[in-house]
């Protein structure tokens, strides 16, 4: 079993609306571009999860989406069902004819694992918020910041400590070794 790219693009997609809802409606002209996500695609994506009451949307200028309801209360598994992701690991669709249509054929010998894994997967992902996902991010952003923001200063000392050794470098190659206290005090002044 693995989520398909419209479970991926539609919670990525909501974790980007979520970070910037606070300055008002978000477009979806915009996401695509921040996410790399089809305008089209996420037009489609964001009709179903209109329908499920998670987004609602404005028209007209300075209009776009924003969350229905606060984002803990929007799961991971909200969004996933409201764009018709299935989360079904048997191979017969939790039907139990795993074999085939035929009266004959019943469960495979693995069907209840795969059950299990389902319930497990769903429980999970009722467990996590959009609001947790949004916190990640903005670790994530602060943490990145603070990097760079590190790398930025660090480098023109290093640049500096490294020149004037090069300097001191070529210095000391030009200047003959003193061989007397005389020479030595030349070299001095």
């Amino acid at each position: 079993m693995r989520l398909t790219t419209k479970g991926r693009f539609a919670v990525t997609a909501m974790i980007d609306l979520a970070l910037r809802e606070s300055h008002g409606p978000v477009t979806l002209a915009g996401i695509s571009q921040r996410q790399h996500i089809s305008l089209s695609y996420l037009e489609q994506l964001f009709g179903k999860l209109r329908r499920f009451d998670i987004v609602e949307s404005t028209r007209g200028p300075g209009g776009g989406y924003t969350l229905a309801r606060r984002a803990d209360q929007v799961t991971v598994a909200d969004i996933i069902i409201a764009v018709d992701e299935p989360l079904d690991a048997t191979q017969c669709g939790g039907k139990g004819n795993c074999r085939g249509e035929d009266a004959g054929h019943g469960r495979c010998m693995t069907h209840d694992l795969w059950t299990s894994l389902n319930q497990k997967m769903v429980e999970y992902l009722s467990s996590v918020s959009l609001a947790d996902l949004v916190k990640q991010q903005e670790g994530r952003v602060r943490v990145g910041e603070i990097r760079e923001s590190k790398i930025k200063i660090e480098a023109p000392r290093a640049s500096k400590t490294s020149a004037a050794s090069a300097k001191k470098e070529v210095e000391a190659k030009k200047k003959p070794l003193a061989n007397s206290v005389f020479t030595f005090a030349q070299q001095i002044n």
